[in-house]
């Protein structure tokens, strides 16, 4: 039987509850059991893929394409897991399944209601998603981690709530428990407990009892002791379910601050962990994961070099919006043993008219991107900043400035390329300026025009080398591989119609996808480190094996020294993040939403 560990959250929402829902995860596995993680989104939407970044963050993207809340990107990095679209639940896709069960009639004409029905659609989901194997075992999950969007109490989380009250009983006590995260706010130096005994008494009051309060604080300092007592009397738990998660240094130290307080021991005993049967190798597996958790975690402490990586994106007001890319830098970081400088750079700030309006933050911007170590165009979509984009693209190109550019910020280097290099003054995007008369990239031609969700090319997807390209510093870096796999998300492409005045002008396209028809990788031979994929690497980064081109632009960043060693290492001891039966076929990839009926209208606004 899988056990069923849910999260959920009190007082105000965005409280960390995915921090805590991986780190717990990451801590059985440290035992040598596999876990599985789903994410329950109370919001309408069918899935993330139409949001705003500035509003819910990024979209992440997962193998079968899925566009996915960005808590799915914790699971999968902190885990090691590779997760499909089923693993993340929304309201949308329990009342489509549910409403399509009734026009099929399976409910036999009975009046459909909120309970059984909707509540049976979410236990039933679970339990089939939780059996799904999500790594290179390929076996069933022995721990399933459920975190609860939203804050107990709102509206859209009351069917989910009422689930998991029912859930508790279909699958018995010693196969449940639950996690609530509750924010203990510190005024003037006072641990405020008010605020969690509230949320705790509504949890109860909805049938479910917390196993673990998780005591969220917002500053350095620990859970005092006689707040940690005075929470377990309220709450009527006992000390030992009682844990404090105060700000540490980094997100990954985390799991080794909850497993300082007890928390494996507890759920070991409340559901019976032991009486699940591992073989020798999953112990060890275990064992070694949490030396390089630990090894991990030193390194970071101990990095005083620093790398002066900057950012330029349209998005930078809502640092969510780019998590996995802010991730990937750190697990480079890491690697390279330094310590990551981040600097923000709004990319309409370094567009011209912003001299004349804000001339302090031109000056700024500008001055950040002058200084860098490292330029990062990230992806992004419609048409603001991009002119700002386009220019740090080109002073990193012609200052020999390491660069990497990703989806939007490949898209925008090939665009900078035709206007400088080329000679192409209006070069544009069809994206920016559909009747430009200079299309440097076109839409692709089996993209939807009329529908946003579901409708880009995505998912993991392979490119192939060009076998001539064997000097490619992102190739050597990938292990030498003639082919790769990473995830997309994009509607955009390469001009198949200038690829031949590119190449003849010296912009190399050494990655093209399986046909040959589609550029996705360029890299300039002539630059210590010019690099662009039409792929989202960030997607595919974990901690303990950072994204090749990530690790390459940072390594470059710390000087060619470094970059070389990093080469060096990933030549012999590279390991693709993807198991090979997590390889998705085009068919399977074409089995998307599909797209509503009724009128269609164009659809032009910049998410």
């Amino acid at each position: 039987m899988t056990k069923y560990i849910v999260v959920s959250g009190g007082v105000v929402s965005g409280i960390g509850k995915g921090v805590i829902a991986s780190s717990t995860g990451l801590l059985l596995k440290t035992t040598g059991l596999k876990v599985t993680a789903i994410k329950i989104d109370p919001y309408m939407n069918i899935d993330a893929g139409t949001m705003r970044p500035q509003e819910h963050g990024e979209v992440y993207v997962l193998n079968d394409g899925g566009e996915v809340d960005l808590d799915l990107g914790n699971y999968e990095r902190y885990l090691n897991v590779t997760l499909s679209r089923d693993n993340n639940i929304t309201t949308g896709k329990i009342y489509r399944e549910v409403i399509e069960k009734e026009r099929r009639g399976d409910y036999l004409g009975k009046t459909v209601q909120i309970v059984p029905h909707v509540t049976n659609a979410i236990q039933d989901w679970i339990e089939r998603v939780s059996k799904i194997p999500v790594d290179d075992t390929g076996e069933e999950p022995d721990v399933c981690i459920v975190e609860l969007g939203g804050t107990v109490g709102d509206i859209e989380s009351a069917p989910f709530v009422e689930a998991m009250r029912q859930f508790q009983f279909r699958v018995g006590y010693e196969n449940f428990a639950l996690i609530h995260v509750s924010l203990v706010p510190d005024m003037h130096g006072e641990q405020k407990t008010k605020p969690t005994q509230t949320t705790v008494h509504a949890l109860r009051g909805l049938g479910l009892l917390p196993d673990l309060i998780a005591c969220r604080l917002i500053v350095q300092k620990p859970l005092e002791p006689a707040t940690k007592a005075k929470i377990s009397m309220f709450c009527h738990v006992s000390p030992e379910q009682v844990v404090g998660v105060h700000d540490v240094s980094s997100v990954y130290h985390v799991p080794l601050l909850l497993q300082s307080q007890g928390i494996v021991e507890f759920l070991q005993k409340r559901l019976n962990l032991p009486s699940i049967k591992l073989t020798e190798e999953m112990r060890d597996r275990g064992e070694s994961l949490q030396k390089r958790w630990k090894e991990l975690t030193t390194r970071q402490e101990r990095a005083f070099d620093e790398v002066s990586i900057v950012l330029v994106g349209k998005y930078t007001d809502l640092k969510d919006s780019y998590m996995s890319v802010t991730k990937s830098l750190e697990h480079s970081a890491f690697r390279c043993k330094r310590k990551l400088i981040l600097k923000w750079v709004d990319a309409s700030d370094l567009e011209p008219e912003t001299q004349v309006t804000s001339p302090a933050r031109y000056h700024d911007a500008w001055g950040a991107v002058v200084s860098a170590g490292g330029i990062l165009v990230p992806g992004g979509f419609g048409v603001r900043g991009t002119e700002g984009m386009i220019l740090a693209i080109k002073w990193a190109r012609e200052q020999k400035c390491p660069f990497l550019g990703i989806c939007l910020g490949f898209q925008l280097a090939v665009v900078e390329w035709a206007r400088h290099v080329l000679g192409m003054k209006n070069a544009t995007s069809a994206e920016f300026d559909p009747n430009t008369e200079e299309p440097a990239i076109i839409f692709m031609p089996e993209i939807s025009k009329t529908h946003m969700g579901g409708t880009m090319r995505l998912g993991l997807r392979p490119t192939v080398f060009d076998p001539a390209a064997d000097w490619s510093k992102l190739r050597k870096l990938y292990g030498g591989a003639a082919e790769i796999w990473e995830r997309h998300r994009h509607r955009y492409e390469v001009n198949p119609a200038l690829i031949e005045k590119f190449v003849a002008s010296g912009l190399v396209f050494a990655g093209k996808d399986e046909k040959g028809e589609r550029m996705q990788v360029l890299e300039l031979p002539d630059h210590p480190y010019f690099v662009g994929l039409q792929a989202h690497p960030e997607f595919c980064s974990r901690p303990l094996n950072p994204s090749p081109p990530f690790l390459g632009f940072v390594a470059a960043a710390c000087g060619p020294t470094v970059l070389q060693e990093q080469i060096d290492q990933q030549l012999h001891s590279f390991v693709p993040p993807h198991p090979k039966d997590a390889m998705v076929s085009e068919e399977q990839l074409r089995q998307e939403e599909p797209l509503p009926r009724g009128k269609e209208v164009l659809l032009t606004a910049d998410p």
